[in-house]
């Protein structure tokens, strides 16, 4: 059983590195600050993110890290799926922006909760960056740790995720005053539209260098 000055420093590890590694503006968090906005199955998304997260972290820490290294073919084809997906919402964010009208009530016109798990999963399973954060970097820096102090270290890791994406999603409202006008909606679908362009292109760019 290891002592408890060590499962502290094991912890607190696995939690700073996942947080400087996840909070960043990104496809998913952007996804997830709007869901947060309009107040639209947030609870289920933010579920979603931190278990999506917990489970490639184990993957990580138990060397699926090492396999998907040796592998470039496979991370050229995550990113090309990555490209075509954030692409496509990129596209759809930008029209949305054109829409007359289309952002005046937030709280209407909604996604059903199949709708917003299916765009969650797509951000979250089509990112390669994702796998680079969760499965080679925090896998890499967990494997590092003594044997019995990975599950302490996955837990850390886990438990940053969570903590980001509650704050994330839930603490989105606090920003409602600000969006209660249709501009500061086009505003975000904008930003929005453009990271997600940004994005695909890059994927795009390491889909062809992967391949090549």
């Amino acid at each position: 059983m290891p002592r408890m000055d060590h499962l502290i420093p094991a912890f607190s590890t696995g939690f700073a590195t996942s947080a400087v590694l996840i909070i960043a503006i990104g496809a998913q968090n952007l996804f997830v600050l709007r869901q947060g906005l309009r107040r639209e199955h947030v609870g289920p998304i933010v579920l979603f993110c931190g278990s999506a997260d917990s489970v490639l972290i184990i993957a990580g820490v138990s060397g699926v890290g090492a396999l998907a290294a040796a592998l470039p073919q496979l991370t050229a084809l995550l990113a090309l799926g990555g490209a075509a997906f954030l692409g496509w919402y990129g596209v759809v964010a930008l029209r949305r922006m054109a829409a007359p009208g289309a952002m005046a009530v937030a709280e209407t016109g909604g996604v059903t909760l199949a709708r917003a798990l299916a765009a969650t999963a797509g951000f979250t399973f089509l990112n390669p960056h994702v796998y680079l954060d969760t499965v080679l970097l925090l896998g890499t820096v967990g494997a590092a740790q003594p044997p019995p102090l990975r599950p302490v270290f996955v837990a850390g890791a886990a438990a940053a995720s969570f903590v980001w994406f509650s704050a994330l999603g839930f603490g989105a409202r606090l920003l409602k005053p600000v969006f209660t006008r249709p501009a500061a909606w086009r505003v975000l679908d904008l930003l929005v539209g453009i990271t997600m362009l940004m994005l695909a292109a890059s994927m795009l760019a390491r889909a062809v260098h992967g391949a090549g």
